[in-house]
């Protein structure tokens, strides 16, 4: 049995913890006890593959939230009592096996407090609690893998593989998330958490909050004593020097005589102006509306002093708390002369008070959080010690079981007696094995009670965890909570299908059971006593019984069922024809009904197929026999009735208002109004708001004369729009409209654009997959060529022989400098990108990818290229051409297994009619670009065919049948053509056509020139920040050596100190990629806000739009990519600086 519980202390709850890690690696998920199901949420959720509108923190927000979480200063700090304790509670209350307190920061996901889960921290990328933060309220995701926002997770797709997610935001009092308190499983939960599971995790989240603002105060008033200490420390010396203190003397009347340097550096008057002036006002309009100053002056004079402690003004108008004193003044005479007030300031030592205060109402706040989060969860807690032999039960247990509050209980007498006699030897088994062994499992055990007081039979969930001391078992503790009603529910259910079996089994009809989210069909015997087929034989899918169905009807059943499915209706029902296992068909009328998730989805649909053969044959008859006699009677209406009741397209008769005259029955089953419904009205009734506008022109224009092909959006009677294309045509003051629905043409128009954009990507990246093999024996080799080069250069200065060291230096030169060639050309030709025609010299492009393509051909094929002089300029998108000449190459390889010959060519071509004609070209300029090679070429029918999208002669797995697809769309797009040349055996020749662009061509600019860069202006000083000491000290050299003086930082934190302080900087040269939790684009906005218009030069390893603010760069700032030549960082140094 699982009994309640106290509090373990720290040294149990980290064995506890390892054992939650180890049973999270190993993929053991204590206590699932759901079947696995689609996405849910406690907010509008969605599952993969559908469209969010989730909506997104903004720049200001995120860094408002993350100022929030440096306030509170949790971040890696260590682990602490209180947190773990509710991550237990979590776990205990969830009956999960993963429980954390989780802050999302800037670059990663960090876990203060953590059961079943052995990381500190997590990359960004991998964070669900990051979803949590976007809206309020608790997030509950029943099945990670079927929601879009994490079925791409590591975390969800790799170990540990988590299925099920539950967290609710920890909030700061002005409403900032900074996290969430979260529960996981490794096994999805349909039913999500159960209400009080969820409102105990949002208390229990308010608690953490509450030991967060705690853990604030507690330090804020640390720091505060700390402060009030030094403050008392430095008072005694200023009271020495007579400066702490304000002594002020005053005549009988109140009036200034002596104002000495405490009371100037207390109250902010100089000695000159209060002389003469009323000590009046020092005191608070309340205070002197009281007669304060009166009273304490009479105190003086009957008692012999006068004290009070109270706030005071200050010359500037602030208020201070001073503790003060007033003493009469006599002569020597013992005439009295005045008045003496000294004041000391106490507005430190009072807000500490106020703090301490604080802070205690806040301490029994939080206690009482936890009580009633406990209580809420309906959870009860037990703990039972083998050793003495005693149990102890909460109010909860005790509830549970019908036992008194001041009844005794024990283990043998109480708990055992009361359990059911089938689960009493298995229950106590259990606890005794949980004492076996210095560190095991968690016991999770269901089983059935008596109540002690009426007998009631109850389902209890218990779980235990047994402490050790020394080795020896002491102590046994755990939580139980009341299952009965969900025990009973799932009986029904057990019962239930008993009853759905009995009922198939007696039916003729054909019963189906339609499992949507695995494709799974269940059918009766019925299928094959009524329509032949063998049960065992039968495909049990969706796509099975649509096959069956008679093809002239199979379109609209499917419309029609994938419309119930993914709409909104419970019910579905539809006539068509059954194919038989003889081949005949059967008219059928077939019925279901669906059964849907939380959230609407849907899961499955039941239902069943009734055989109307015999009944269809006699309407049939019957519906022949009436259409001839009333084929009769309408002969006259029918043609007119026909073109109005049947067209699929709205009909209308309208005003020059607008006005609905007539509206055809189409109406109904476009937009879902009864025509009556629509006359009267008018149609801007029914118009989106954006059109509004354009269909008041159109129908203006209309009014005078025939209206060309106008297109709008009409509100469909359920709130959704509908797009109609119109013409129309006035006759008379009225005007007749047709409006066709092209809401599908629509959607499909948009579906085709997306996947063009995304098949051109995809066809890119497999162009890059064909590179990687000969790009790293490439890289091998140059960086062979630098290190040797290097060793050598160490060599020959170490012998003297110094004339040689050029032709080292020169060799390491050349090969850094093709190698970041080589990769400034992968990452241009991987990133993805929309295309952007420009003039291009394909003569210098073809130069620029003849290197990637003899690494990517591979040393057993031969290239040549051959290139026009003075070969026309083209109107294309580089990259997008780069791409087309590489599947080229790719194809021309593929075809040469045992080697070959590829030849790449272009030249300038005329055009005319004829040629044109049999090319598909219009006449004129072209220059054509031609892949040859000398492959095992094509037959003409398999040419004919290359250009068909996923039409491929590859093997399975090595081509995707999209290459030359795309190829000819991108052709085509820029005014081109593409053409094949190929015979068996010989080979195959693909040239490609593009016309002539009369203006000129882009050129690249010019690098720059060492000898341009100017030496420093005495005291120019640049900040280098660089976690790499060896480009930190080379770049270091270079300013140096410039005249520049140059401070180093190793990362961002370092860097922002050098910020702050007093130092002249006229540049900071920083890596973006730096460790310590700021990068350094970071770094460079909070260096601007110390020093506005600080410049900002980024040197960084990845492609320039990817790694700063998305290439977003602000005046003053600039990118440079490594590697890059010394001389070129010197050019650009002096460039930054000198701008205005």
């Amino acid at each position: 049995m699982l009994l309640g519980g106290h509090p373990v202390d720290a040294g149990r709850r980290k064995d506890r913890n390892l054992r939650h890690a180890r049973s999270f690696a190993r993929g053991v998920w204590q206590g699932s006890r759901i079947a696995p199901g689609r996405g849910a949420d406690i907010r509008p959720g969605r599952g993969c593959g559908t469209i969010s509108q989730d909506g997104h923190h903004d720049a200001g927000d995120e860094k408002a939230r993350l100022a929030a979480l440096e306030r509170y200063g949790i971040l890696d700090t260590p682990a602490e009592e209180g947190f773990d304790d509710v991550v237990h509670l979590a776990s205990l209350l969830c009956d999960t096996s993963v429980a954390l307190v989780s802050f999302v920061a800037g670059d990663r996901q960090w876990f203060k407090a953590r059961v079943g889960f052995d990381p500190c921290e997590t990359p960004l990328d991998q964070s669900v609690c990051a979803h949590a933060l976007r809206r309020p309220g608790l997030l509950v995701i029943p099945d990670l893998r079927e929601d879009e926002r994490t079925c791409g997770n590591a975390l969800v797709t790799g170990s540990p593989y988590i299925r099920f997610y539950a967290g609710a935001r920890l909030e700061t009092p002005d409403g900032q998330a900074l996290g969430t308190l979260c529960v996981i499983d490794g096994t999805p939960r349909p039913e999500g958490l159960s209400p009080a599971q969820a409102e105990g995790l949002e208390r229990l989240a308010r608690q953490v909050m509450a030991q967060m603002e705690l853990r604030r105060i507690s330090t804020a008033r640390e720091r505060m004593a700390s402060e009030a200490e030094e403050a008392a420390r430095r008072h005694r010396q200023i009271l020495d020097g007579a400066t702490d203190y304000a002594i002020i003397t005053t005549d009988l009347g109140g009036l200034v005589t002596e104002w000495n340097a405490g009371a100037v550096n207390i109250l902010g008057w100089s000695t000159a102006e209060m002389h003469g002036r009323s000590a009046e006002v020092i005191f608070t309009e309340e205070d002197r509306a009281e007669g304060i100053p009166e009273r304490e002056m009479a105190a003086a004079r009957v008692k012999g002093a006068g004290n009070d402690e109270r706030w005071h003004l200050r010359k500037d108008g602030s208020r201070f708390y001073a503790r003060g004193e007033m003493m009469p003044l006599f002569e020597a005479n013992e005439r009295h002369v005045g008045y003496l007030k000294i004041l000391r300031d106490r507005t430190e030592q009072r807000t500490a008070e106020e703090a301490a205060a604080e802070t205690k109402r806040a301490l029994a706040i939080s206690e009482e959080r936890l009580r009633l989060a406990v209580r809420a969860a309906g959870v009860g807690i037990f703990d039972y010690d083998p050793v003495a032999d005693t149990l102890t039960w909460d109010d909860r247990v005790r509830e549970l079981f019908g036992v008194g509050a001041d009844e005794e209980v024990s283990y043998a007498d109480t708990f055992l007696p009361a359990l059911h006699p089938d689960d009493r030897e298995p229950t106590d088994r259990a606890v005794r094995a949980a004492f076996d062994g210095d560190a095991p499992e968690p016991v999770i055990i269901e089983y059935r009670i008596h109540d002690l007081h009426t007998g009631e039979e109850k389902w209890l969930a218990a779980r235990g965890q047994a402490v050790f001391r020394d080795g020896k078992p002491a102590r046994f503790v755990g939580t139980v909570r009341d299952v009965t009603t969900r025990k009973r529910a799932g009986l029904a259910v057990r019962a239930a299908e008993e009853r759905y079996r009995l009922v198939t089994q007696a039916t003729n009809d054909a019963i189906w059971d339609w499992d949507l989210v695995s494709n799974h069909v269940l059918w009766n015997e019925a299928l094959h006593t009524t329509y032949g087929y063998d049960l065992s034989t039968a495909e049990p899918t969706g796509e099975w019984w649509l096959d069956h169905v008679h093809p002239d009807d199979r379109v609209r059943v499917e419309d029609d069922i994938r419309a119930t499915i993914i709409g909104t209706d419970t019910e579905w029902s539809h006539d068509y024809r059954f194919r038989r296992s003889d081949g005949t068909y059967a008219d059928v009328f077939d019925r279901g009904f669906m059964v849907r998730g939380p959230r609407g989805e849907p899961l499955r649909m039941i239902g069943a197929m009734l055989d109307l053969t015999e009944r269809k044959r006699d309407e049939r008859r019957l519906r022949a026999l009436n259409a001839m006699l009333e084929e009769r009677v309408e002969e006259s209406t029918r043609e007119r009735d026909r073109i109005w009741g049947a067209s699929q397209d709205l009909m209308c008769v309208i005003d020059t208002r607008g006005v609905f005259r007539a509206v055809s029955p189409a109406a109904m089953r476009i937009l879902g109004w009864q025509p009556e419904e629509m006359v009267g009205a008018t149609v801007f009734d029914f118009i989106h708001p954006d059109d509004l506008r354009p269909t008041d022109g159109a129908l203006h224009l209309a009014a005078e004369q025939d209206l060309p092909v106008f297109e709008n959006r009409y509100r469909h009677k359920n709130g959704d729009y509908r797009w109609l294309s119109w013409v129309a045509t006035p006759v008379g003051d009225v005007i007749y409209a047709t409006g066709r629905h092209i809401s599908a043409e629509k959607a499909q128009a948009e579906a085709l654009s997306q996947a063009e954009e995304a098949l051109r990507q995809s066809q890119k990246m497999e162009a890059v997959g064909q590179l990687t093999g000969g790009i790293a024996h490439d890289f091998n080799n140059l960086l062979t060529g630098i290190s040797g080069s290097l060793e050598l250069l160490q060599t020959r200065i170490s012998q003297g022989r110094i004339s040689e060291v050029d032709k080292y230096v020169n060799a390491a030169q050349g090969a850094s400098r093709r190698a970041a060639a080589l990769t400034h050309r992968l990452l241009a030709f991987s990133r993805r990108q929309t295309l952007d025609p420009k003039p291009t010299d394909v003569n210098r492009l073809i130069a620029g990818m003849e290197e990637l393509i003899r690494r990517t051909i591979g040393p057993e094929i031969a290239l040549e290229v051959v290139g026009t002089p003075a070969l026309w300029s083209a109107l294309v998108d580089p990259s997008q051409l780069e791409n087309v000449l590489l599947n080229l190459c790719i194809n021309a390889r593929d075809a040469m297994p045992d080697g070959g010959r590829i030849t790449i060519e272009t030249a300038n071509k005329w055009i005319d009619r004829h040629v044109g004609g049999a090319r598909d070209l219009e006449p004129g300029q072209y220059l054509s670009l031609c892949v040859t090679d000398t492959g095992t070429g094509m037959t003409p029918e398999i040419a004919a065919k290359v250009f068909e999208p996923f039409f491929t002669t590859k093997p399975i797995g090595q081509g995707t049948g999209l290459g030359l697809s795309m190829i000819h769309g991108f052709v085509r797009q820029s005014g081109g053509q593409v053409r094949i040349y190929s015979e068996v055996g010989v080979g195959t020749t693909m040239c490609v056509y593009l016309p002539r662009h009369y203006g000129p061509t882009d050129v690249s600019d010019p690098m720059p020139d060492v000898t341009s860069a100017p030496r420093a202006i005495q005291g120019q000083t640049v900040l280098v920040v660089d976690d790499e000491p060896t480009v930190r000290m080379l770049v270091t050299e270079v300013l140096e050596g410039l005249g520049y003086t140059a401070i180093e930082a190793g990362d961002g934190a370092a860097g922002l100190t050098v910020l702050r302080s007093d130092a002249r900087i006229d540049l900071v040269v920083t890596d973006v990629g730096l460790p310590g939790g700021m990068n350094g684009r970071q770094m460079a906005d909070a260096g601007r806000i110390l020093r506005p218009g600080l410049k900002v030069m980024f040197i960084t390893g990845y492609a320039e739009n990817s790694v700063v603010g998305n290439g977003h760069l602000e005046p003053g700032m600039a990118v440079l990519t490594k590697p890059f030549a010394m001389d070129e960082l010197a050019s650009r140094v002096r460039e930054l600086i000198i701008v205005a």
